[in-house]
């Protein structure tokens, strides 16, 4: 569910990636990233560069899925990673402006549109900067409207996304999360996944889904600024401002269900 406009969205792709970009040309290569600690800030910027080459690739060819596609090999110097980064982004930009948001393409989810990929990617622009920023001790305040945009997104998309070979079993419980100061307010139901993949592995372990106001009052109540709740789901961020309130054995089932590193 997209919280945003795309044009938005767009714009927020640009200004994160430029954001990202201008910290990591001035960092040093071997900084570590204290986010995604196996990675320094080369490997950072060599991973975006991939993501935004590969999904601007996805746009170009759509509907087309990435069997037949390549990485290309990782640059050896760091003005190499920076000339292959801005390539990538330039790409993704160049081939999302203009593209009618359901128009189908490929990608991951069960959603098969550009849309999809507008508000992915702004996320993942905000979260790499973010990351960027503490590898360089330069850390900026996360956009309130488009860090709500992200807590939805966390719960929703990259944690509360079901595959379609599993089975979520749902209790009867509800955690709120509050977003203070843009007054966005998401809702999960937490619960129980199970099943077994393509590769045949069985899965098994407590899950959580996104859920419209059911009605009645939340077991307990997570709540902070956006930007603050953002950076703590994606394990960018202490808790520092975050407040719970309500069953202290419901939050400890949520956190059980987004204790996961993302990248």
């Amino acid at each position: 569910m997209a919280r945003l406009s795309y044009d938005d969205y767009l714009q927020r792709i640009h200004d994160e990636s430029a954001r990202f970009r201008a910290v990591l040309a001035d960092c040093d290569p071997a900084a570590r990233v204290p986010s995604c600690p196996d990675w320094d800030a080369a490997d950072l910027l060599w991973h975006l560069g991939e993501v935004q080459h590969f999904w601007g690739t996805m746009l170009r060819q759509r509907p087309a899925g990435p069997d037949d596609y390549a990485h290309a090999p990782r640059p050896e110097t760091y003005a190499g990673l920076l000339d292959y980064f801005d390539e990538g982004s330039g790409l993704l930009f160049a081939e999302l402006t203009g593209v009618d948001p359901g128009t189908e393409t490929w990608t991951w989810s069960s959603d098969h549109t550009a849309g999809f990929i507008y508000r992915r990617q702004a996320h993942e622009a905000l979260i790499h900067r973010l990351d960027a920023e503490l590898a360089a001790g330069a850390l900026t305040p996360l956009d309130p409207a488009l860090a709500a945009d992200g807590v939805h997104e966390a719960l929703d998309v990259m944690f509360g996304g079901q595959p379609p070979w599993g089975t979520f079993t749902p209790y009867d419980r509800f955690v709120r999360v509050d977003c203070t100061d843009t007054g966005d307010r998401t809702w999960t139901q937490l619960g129980h996944f199970d099943g077994t993949d393509p590769d045949g592995e069985v899965h098994e372990s407590e899950d959580l889904h996104v859920v419209d106001d059911p009605g009645v009052e939340p077991q307990a109540v997570v709540s902070g600024p956006a930007g603050a709740l953002d950076a703590w789901l994606w394990r960018r961020g202490d808790d520092s401002q975050i407040a719970v309130s309500g069953d202290r054995e419901a939050y400890d089932l949520f956190r059980v269900c987004v204790n996961h590193p993302i990248n």
